[in-house]
């Protein structure tokens, strides 16, 4: 049975959309409260990988969250205090996040994989008062503890550690009654420290708004609706977490499929997306990456309906290969940590595979030159986000602390995003790279995401990263590092036959002049490719 998509015309919904923002807002309050007024309604399905199986309602997470508000006031953590919650796929999780916005407390998440010196540089960055964590980062956390003069509450969750509130203890004893904070939508709510490719990571700082904004994720992009099961195969410490892991599935009322893992295994979350009722998927296209090196034709997905990719564009041999096993085409979705979904591959506008789709309802999206001109069809520029004479719901206050940052990202009423991409002659957007990461080469300008989507559909690689390399006669060439896949191995021969297939698959020009096959590849903590650490290795720097 086909279900109709939440918006069925497209323009007629970009023209008509108004974004309808209240003076005060609280999302625990206008979102979590209300869906928990049905008291058996299902919020989300956690499982691990022991086979456990925990079920728990709105008014669950409701009456959890007030009583860890109340920890939180017995600790002296309040409204505009920053806590910072630094856990896997726990439930934990999900009661801290709604706990803090309750409050009014700000929350800063990280993932499990920072180490003291990055926790040490985040809770004094952004002078957090409190940190929510689990024992092994309880224990690198107090390697510099004596540092973090701000911090005055800790609290650990699945067992007791010297020092930190046990987190089971304490809500044994939390009353469940908590009167939310009356928030103002502008109100500081939540901050994240960008990835990024340069630099210490910036405080990309959002409002209360931000879950506002976030209804467009929900509705139109991961087009929920009540009775649906989400699942985002995403980690809880970046932004993509609030997007589809939070804000975007309960602002619709679905419930969320969790997988608490501690490793990615692409043959168990096919069972486990065989097994259970999951409706929609969201993935980084890493992860559909490593799912269609499977046999898919061993599994049957009888409830998926809808997939979405996000991180990064998504490569079109993967969505067609998927589709195949599926009948899910993967539609793909542009954003950023500053931002709610800015462009997408809606459910009603045919897809055009490789492209990030057309602007979000709510969002003037455009490709613009150095001077802020909007680009005609296709020609490349900036990616840019009107801000002037209206700036949208669910864009980012600033970079906290840093108003040269701010104001570097904010030009001729634009917010410039940082990438480059042009529009075709339908209104679809078409990404190019990082405005750093183009490649210049005899004259011509190389993005390198379309010579790693060339690369990718040769069997022999499992995933790919392009720089620019020097070189004495172009000034700079493509170079690509290479991850085979198992069964093959690097020679002089397979890189010739590599060449081949990019010139073949793309512009002949394009093709990477230097292959250099390796084990790994850079990453950022959210699992994003770091070319600039591979281009500097190349320039020496």
């Amino acid at each position: 049975m086909t279900i109709q998509p939440n918006m069925t015309d497209y323009h007629k919904e970009y023209k008509e959309f108004k974004w309808a923002v209240p003076e005060y807002y609280n999302f625990a309050a206008e979102v979590i409260d209300r869906w928990a007024r049905d008291k058996e309604k299902l919020a989300m399905l956690w499982v691990d990988d022991m086979g456990t199986e925990i079920r728990k309602t709105f008014n669950d997470i409701s009456i959890a969250s007030k009583k860890l508000a109340n920890i939180f006031k017995e600790q002296g953590i309040g409204q505009g205090d920053v806590v910072i919650v630094v856990l896997p796929r726990n439930i934990e999780w999900w009661i801290a996040f709604t706990a803090c916005i309750r409050c009014g407390a700000m929350i800063a998440p990280g993932t499990t994989q920072l180490t003291s010196k990055d926790l040490a540089f985040r809770a004094n960055k952004a002078c957090a008062t409190c940190i929510i964590t689990n024992p092994a980062v309880a224990a690198i956390f107090d390697e510099v503890a004596d540092t973090c003069e701000s911090v005055k509450s800790k609290i650990v969750i699945e067992t007791p550690v010297d020092g930190w509130v046990f987190f089971d203890d304490a809500m044994k004893n939390a009353s469940k009654k908590f009167e939310t904070a009356k928030t103002k939508a502008e109100d500081n709510c939540l901050v994240y420290f960008t990835s990024g490719t340069t630099g210490f990571p910036k405080m990309a700082l959002h409002s209360h708004s931000y879950a506002i904004g976030h209804q467009v994720t929900g509705k139109y992009w991961l087009d929920l609706k009540e009775d649906d099961m989400h699942w985002n195969v995403s980690d809880t410490g970046w932004a993509k977490a609030a997007w589809s892991s939070y804000f975007g599935p309960w602002n619709q009322g679905s419930a969320q499929f969790i997988h608490h893992t501690d490793r990615f295994d692409p043959i168990t979350t096919l069972g486990l997306l065989a097994k259970y009722p999951v409706t929609t998927m969201c993935g980084a296209p890493t992860i559909y990456r490593m799912l269609v090196l499977q046999d898919l034709s061993q599994y049957k997905f009888s409830t998926l309906r809808h997939c979405v990719g996000a991180g990064e564009p998504l490569n079109p041999e993967i969505i067609e290969v998927w589709a195949k096993a599926t009948g899910c085409i993967i539609r793909d979705g542009y954003g950023q940590t500053e931002t709610v979904l800015l462009a997408g591959s809606f459910p009603c506008i045919e897809p055009r595979f490789g492209s990030m789709g057309k602007p979000t309802p709510g969002i003037d999206l455009h490709v613009i030159d150095a001077k802020g001109n909007i680009l005609g069809p296709n020609q490349e520029g900036d990616i840019a986000v009107r801000v002037e004479p209206e700036r949208p719901v669910g864009l980012f206050k600033e970079y906290w602390k840093e108003p040269d940052r701010t104001a570097s990202s904010f030009i001729f009423g634009w917010y410039l995003t940082g990438d480059r991409a042009y529009v075709d002659e339908d209104g679809y957007f078409w990404f190019v790279g990082r405005s750093d990461d183009v490649i210049l080469t005899s004259g011509y300008r190389i993005g390198p995401f379309e010579v790693e989507s060339a690369l990718i559909e040769h069997p022999a690689v499992a995933e790919s990263a392009v720089v620019s390399s020097p070189d004495k006669t172009r000034g700079e060439v493509v170079k690509a590092f290479v991850i085979l896949t198992p069964d093959h191995e690097p020679s002089e021969a397979l890189t010739k036959e590599l060449q081949n297939h990019v010139k073949k698959t793309t512009a002949p020009y394009k093709y990477p002049r230097k292959i250099e096959y390796v084990k790994e590849l850079p990453k950022t903590i959210s699992g994003k490719i770091r070319r600039i650490e591979l281009r500097d290795s190349e320039w020496g720097r």
